[in-house]
């Protein structure tokens, strides 16, 4: 049950992160949530870049656990 937890967590940060990726790169000015952090667009979309490949990550690792518990009880 944790472990699904994790992957709708993850799933979330993937769409947050990944929505304001692409309405960066479609509008420059428009920073959204990211757009207090100092080094302008480079910073701001390494930001978000960041977020979605953590949000990946985490979905991906919390579907391998939760898969394995399942095989094993």
């Amino acid at each position: 049950m944790k472990y699904d937890v994790w992957q709708i967590i993850g799933a979330a940060a993937v769409v947050t992160f990944g929505q304001a990726t692409i309405r960066l790169l479609i509008d420059h000015d428009n920073a959204g949530f990211l757009g207090g952090l100092h080094g302008g667009f480079a910073a701001t979309l390494s930001g978000y870049a960041a977020g979605t490949v953590i949000g990946v990550l985490l979905t991906g690792w919390a579907h391998t656990r939760a898969k394995a518990l399942g095989r094993r009880g």
